[in-house]
């Protein structure tokens, strides 16, 4: 069986068996922690509740994930921001502002609820992505949707619990320039990383015998 973390990494190429890819200047190694990939997209779930450290290890192999997706020959489609300690914070404070935007009747307990968003986890990863013409729309959407999926298969191939998040501070502009975006960037989501702080529940799977049907031209 073909370990996650190789699946995401290789993607359509080819590769040999072991666990280091060469990249960039140097050599790559996949974190020790191992999963398959096909336990990996059947036992990935959403974490409700993170703490703890998130090794950078491990946070290299999440991004490298998510670069791995199409995006027409790499021309540049996504970055990354990671926001850790006090940043979170900072964080908090632009999304109450950003609300205020929206609704200048907020009160103070609304408001706190805002500000302790980002503190759900260790680490958030916001995935920006930018607006390119030989790109389109389309073609965007289903990369962000690859890039997500990289991303919470690669956390859950090592161990790391992770959630999804987007929302409307992901829509706001008061965000995006806050966080130095472009103008021709979006963005895409937020990854919330960190241990998990309790057990994660199974999903059932889904019997995949009701959705396929062959086709004959008869």
């Amino acid at each position: 069986m073909i370990l996650a973390i190789e699946a995401v990494l290789c993607a359509t190429r080819a590769f040999t068996s072991g666990a280091c890819f060469k990249y960039g200047s140097g050599n790559f190694s996949i974190f020790e922690y191992r999963v398959e990939a096909l336990e990996a997209i059947y036992g990935q779930v959403s974490s409700s509740s993170l703490s703890g450290e998130v090794d950078s290890a491990v946070l290299e192999n999440i991004v490298l994930a998510a670069l791995q997706v199409p995006d027409h020959k790499h021309v540049g489609l996504w970055r990354f921001l990671t926001i850790s300690g006090d940043a979170r914070q900072n964080l908090g404070a632009l999304y109450a502002r950003a609300k205020l935007t929206e609704d200048s009747s907020l009160g103070s307990s609304a408001l706190e609820k805002i500000r302790n968003k980002p503190l759900r986890a260790p680490l958030i990863v916001v995935v920006c992505v930018t607006k390119r013409a030989k790109v389109s729309e389309v073609e965007r959407l289903l990369s962000t949707g690859a890039v997500k999926q990289n991303m919470l298969l690669a956390a859950y191939a090592q161990g790391v619990g992770a959630k999804w998040r987007v929302g409307s501070m992901a829509y706001s502009r008061v965000v995006c320039d806050g966080l130095g975006l472009a103008e021709k960037e979006k963005i895409a989501g937020f990854l919330y990383l960190g241990e998990n702080d309790s057990n994660v529940e199974s999903k059932e799977l889904i019997d995949p015998g009701k959705y396929v049907t062959a086709w004959t031209a008869d």
